[in-house]
């Protein structure tokens, strides 16, 4: 089943995919091109895999990483789908990041690889931008490069766990205005969503609704202001956002919402 959280007629919905249209919670019917997106879910504690793709690493030319490489995002850095993220006057480097994210649906601590997938509530998908030029280290990359206000759009959809029989053989896409500029596997991922949830969970309790940020494969390049990213992952659907100056009329729909 695919779900979403949408605004509509002055409230706030959750939603089911039916028939090409949006069955909202009060029972209404609603097109797409109708609602305001927000992110499918509220998450919680959330964790990005920097460096999870060997061919992106290859591309970054830095060495395959021993462990994840892990940081947090904080919740004002998410959006829903159809919604504008602005690209700084000052960035000359403004990159998209195509990446399959996990949603924990049960809590656990020292969870095995073999019970991991026991935990996974669903699959959504995330576009998790990078402000290159402040970049100071890919191993630990800083605040700044990483959660600016609505620069991670997530949605539109969250795609059941059994829904996706095999999470870890789904394609990857990027368009930039039509243009297919990346595509992946997620065959290639270094540490796969067995292993990240066994790690995360070796020190740390997981909670219904933290989400793991999978990593991007190679293919990552510049956005420009006016550039519309599709950001696509096979069995989930597509995830559509805008580029947008500092001072554009166009405002981002914001995640609290």
């Amino acid at each position: 089943m695919k779900r979403a959280r949408v605004a509509y007629l002055g409230g706030i919905h959750d939603a089911i995919e039916e028939e090409g249209k949006l069955r909202l919670g009060n029972n209404l019917l609603a097109g797409f091109e109708d609602v305001v997106w927000l992110p499918p879910i509220r998450p919680r504690t959330v964790f990005s895999l920097g460096l999870n793709y060997k061919d992106h690493a290859k591309e970054l030319s830095f060495d395959t990483p021993e462990e994840p490489l892990i940081f947090l995002k904080g919740p004002n850095t998410f959006i829903g789908h159809r919604g504008t993220t602005v690209r700084p006057n000052d960035v000359t480097f403004m990159h998209y990041e195509c990446e399959l994210a996990v949603i924990i649906g049960k809590r656990g601590r020292n969870i095995k690889p073999e019970d991991a997938y026991g935990h996974v509530a669903g699959y959504t998908i995330a576009n998790d931008y990078a402000f290159r030029d402040y970049l100071e280290n890919y191993y630990r990359p800083n605040l700044i490069v990483k959660n600016r206000d609505a620069s991670t759009p997530i949605g539109p959809w969250v795609v059941d766990a059994e829904d996706i029989p095999d999470p870890m053989n789904l394609t990857l896409r990027t368009y930039i205005n039509g243009k297919l500029t990346q595509e992946g596997t997620t065959r290639d991922m270094i540490f796969r969503i067995p292993e990240l949830i066994q790690f995360l969970s070796s020190f740390m309790t997981l909670e219904k609704d933290d989400m793991i940020l999978t990593g991007t494969p190679r293919g990552s390049i510049d956005t420009k202001i006016g550039d519309e990213v599709i950001t696509e992952v096979e069995g989930i659907g597509r995830l559509v956002n805008t580029i947008v100056g500092e001072h554009s009329p166009a405002t981002s729909r914001k995640e609290g919402l």
